[in-house]
């Protein structure tokens, strides 16, 4: 999958075609010079290192050199060039024309839906296992944060041409789910729940729903399977909610029940990676950067949550050859990164077949007081409650806002604010504002928008706009790349707050000058697909009207 040439690449080819006509030959072992915006408007509307990056390969000056490919980048420009200044100690600053400004808008309208794709599509397969709380529960606050962001990242990915797989991993064993049933069986006796158990209403909830079903308390692993049931549904349906489906739900017990783990410690053996002490089995983890090895068979013979987990990441690179994995984890897990990479090696996977991030806390704050967190207390703000109260919008979008290494401070009362204080509320407001133009302009039977039909000056908060959609393949490219789609958050606003700034300084419908208001309206066109697009990378609705 590929998208559209995008001028901002147009633009940097043609300063490294004059870079390599200077040079002899191609880049090849010299560096690519870079081609960014500069920190003020008066330093141009793009610079460029190239001069200084060709000085020492041509051992000459690199004011010479930029005096040299200054006149060779006028000529390739032509009239998209207003002019070049040399700064400093031999960076370029490039000026562009109008006519380049007109040029660039129309091959942005003329994308459509593709506007945004990168020219190239990156393409290989991610599987993406992110959420997967406990069945103990239902969701909190913060698996909301989880589940953002890895929608988030796979719709990134999914645009940029990579195949993206949603997986979803139920922890389903072990002690965590017998207290869950043993709390069950005492809530159906009406008695208080056992030490470490779960408090939470949900489960006195579980516990009427299973009476009323006719199931006895006698049977508290039957209990666990049956609640596990009626949690699972209740997570399927929030994160139906929040815009999140999985492509795959696997389980802990269908591991254990497949021969998982031990087809795991034979594949660990057979590449002599685990050793016998003091009746337990071990792997030798510290061989692949780990801090320690890891116990993966207790003296009894018990396996390890370690273990389950080695098993897991075998099945999926099993099931998925061609993948590379991509861990979505918590906070608590941080010491957790470098065992699970050492397993995977172990196994005889490449180290470049794991990735993992690690998520922060969310604090849900309401009148500055932040909300008290504890599952197994019954003590939380639920995803669901979340979602209902501030919609599944607000939610993705304040969820995603911070880098995924950054605390999320949730403020519930600017969430539920209709006013441009609340983020997603401005970029949402500046797509249906740009809806509304258009509507009252065809009501008024405006001509066809035309980006290129304009061949008078550019208003300097159009070049704004302009440059800023020109940047959108480069901005989905790395947010896609680094995993950040945090990135893609703060480009939406800038978008908007650009778009609002020209809206401020320019007549759009009925805008006087031959082509005038064909060319705004167009321009307001490509924003609006721009802001749709960026929206629906976050999982976000893109409203016609508010």
């Amino acid at each position: 999958m590929s998208g559209p040439v995008d001028p901002v690449t147009e633009l940097r080819a043609a300063v490294i075609s004059c870079v390599e006509d200077l040079r002899g030959g191609s880049l090849e072992g010299g560096g690519v010079p870079s081609l960014e915006r500069p920190p003020k408007a008066e330093f141009g509307d793009y610079s460029t290192n190239a001069a200084m990056l060709l000085a020492p390969v041509l051992d000459r000056s690199p004011r010479e050199i930029a005096e040299e490919l200054a006149s060779k980048l006028s000529e390739t420009l032509s009239d998209r060039i207003e002019r070049i200044e040399i700064a400093g100690p031999g960076f370029l600053n490039l000026f562009m024309s109008d006519a380049w400004y007109r040029g660039t808008a129309a091959e942005l309208a003329a994308a459509g839906e593709d506007l945004g794709r990168p020219p190239q599509g990156v393409g290989g397969t991610l599987l993406i296992e992110f959420v997967s709380a406990n069945p103990t529960g239902p969701l909190t606050a913060a698996a909301g944060r989880h589940a953002s962001y890895g929608d988030a990242v796979a719709r990134l990915l999914e645009f940029t041409g990579t195949r993206a797989i949603r997986e979803y991993y139920m922890n389903d064993m072990g002690a965590q789910m017998e207290r869950f049933g043993l709390s069950i069986a005492a809530r159906m006796k009406g008695e208080g729940v056992p030490e470490d158990g779960y408090e939470g209403d949900y489960v006195v909830e579980i516990a009427e729903r299973l009476v009323a079903d006719g199931m006895g308390a006698d049977d508290p692993n039957a209990l666990s399977l049956a609640g596990e049931e009626i949690i699972v549904s209740g997570i399927k349906d929030t994160l139906s909610g929040l815009g999140v489906e999985f492509d795959h739900w696997s389980s802990e017990r269908a591991l254990h029940d497949a021969g998982s783990l031990q087809r795991a410690l034979d594949d660990l053996a057979e590449h002599g990676h685990i050793y016998e002490k003091e009746g337990a089995t071990w792997l030798r983890s510290t061989e692949f950067g780990d801090d320690k090895d890891r116990v993966l068979l207790r003296s009894g013979g018990e396996p390890t949550y370690f273990l389950g987990d080695v098993a897991y990441h075998r099945d999926k690179l099993e099931r998925y050859p061609e993948a590379t994995l991509f861990d979505v984890l918590g906070a608590d897990h941080h010491g957790y990164v470098s065992r699970i990479k050492a397993s995977v090696e172990a196994l005889g996977f490449g180290d470049d077949r794991l990735e993992i991030s690690i998520m922060q806390l969310v604090n849900v704050v309401e009148g500055g007081e932040k909300a008290q967190m504890s599952k197994r207390k019954g003590e939380f703000v639920t995803l669901e409650s979340l979602i209902e109260d501030i919609g599944p919008d607000a939610t993705r979008f304040f969820m995603l806002q911070r880098s995924n290494d950054t605390t999320v401070d949730l403020d519930l009362d600017l969430a539920r604010q209709t006013s441009s204080d609340n983020p997603v509320y401005y970029v949402q407001y500046a797509h249906a504002r740009i809806s509304s133009i258009l509507r009252k302009a065809a009501a008024e039977g405006a001509a066809a928008p035309d980006a290129g039909g304009f061949e008078g000056g550019v208003d300097p908060s159009e070049r704004q706009l302009i440059k800023r959609i020109a940047e959108l393949p480069a901005e989905v490219l790395e947010a896609a790349e680094r995993r950040a789609p945090h990135r893609i958050c703060a480009y939406a606003m800038a978008t908007a707050a650009d778009f609002h700034a020209f809206y401020r300084d320019c007549q759009v419908v009925g805008a006087e000058g031959d082509g005038v208001e064909a060319s705004r309206l167009a321009l307001c066109g490509v924003t609006r697909q721009t802001l749709a697009t960026t929206l629906g990378l976050l999982g976000i609705s893109a409203p016609e009207r508010m």
